[in-house]
């Protein structure tokens, strides 16, 4: 099991879901996928949209300022 990082901060829905999609569909079954991302529409949106699409949300945590990391395993 690989854990691979991806910063969506300086993106806007609805492409934050879009890039977080894309990274997930790269890597193996099992893998973890740490997204960077900042408040509001992000936060909210990225992993509400991962569980619906089947994903397993392990966390949200709060980095720095509006920054925060979701976990997603694959």
């Amino acid at each position: 099991m690989a854990t691979y990082t991806l910063d969506i901060t300086k993106e806007h829905c609805p492409m934050t879901f879009v890039k977080t999609k894309l990274r997930l569909a790269q890597i193996n079954t099992g893998d973890i996928l740490e997204v960077l991302l900042t408040e509001g529409e992000p936060l909210n949106n990225v992993p509400k949209s991962a569980k619906e699409q089947g994903f397993n949300v392990l966390s949200v945590q709060h980095v720095e300022g509006n920054i925060h990391k979701v976990t997603i395993q694959k």
